[in-house]
């Protein structure tokens, strides 16, 4: 059975303003919780770390955690 662009995960490439898409996908998973995060709801992302975070909540449990 062939996966649809749309069910695999895709590879960005995370800039300031924006994120770039390196292979298409229907999603990115979050650096720490592993949750699928469609890409039209993706708002969170580090450039430094190039990672995607599922929410504000958890982005900045990240940072913290960097920090440490």
């Amino acid at each position: 059975m062939l996966m649809s662009s749309a069910d695999r995960p895709a590879v960005l490439r995370y800039e300031p303003n924006g994120f770039r898409v390196l292979s298409p996908g229907g999603h990115v998973l979050c650096a720490v919780t592993a949750e699928k995060i469609p890409l039209e709801a993706l708002r969170y992302w580090s450039v430094a770390r190039q990672e995607a975070y599922a929410g504000p909540v958890v982005a900045t449990r990240a940072l913290a955690a960097q920090r440490r």
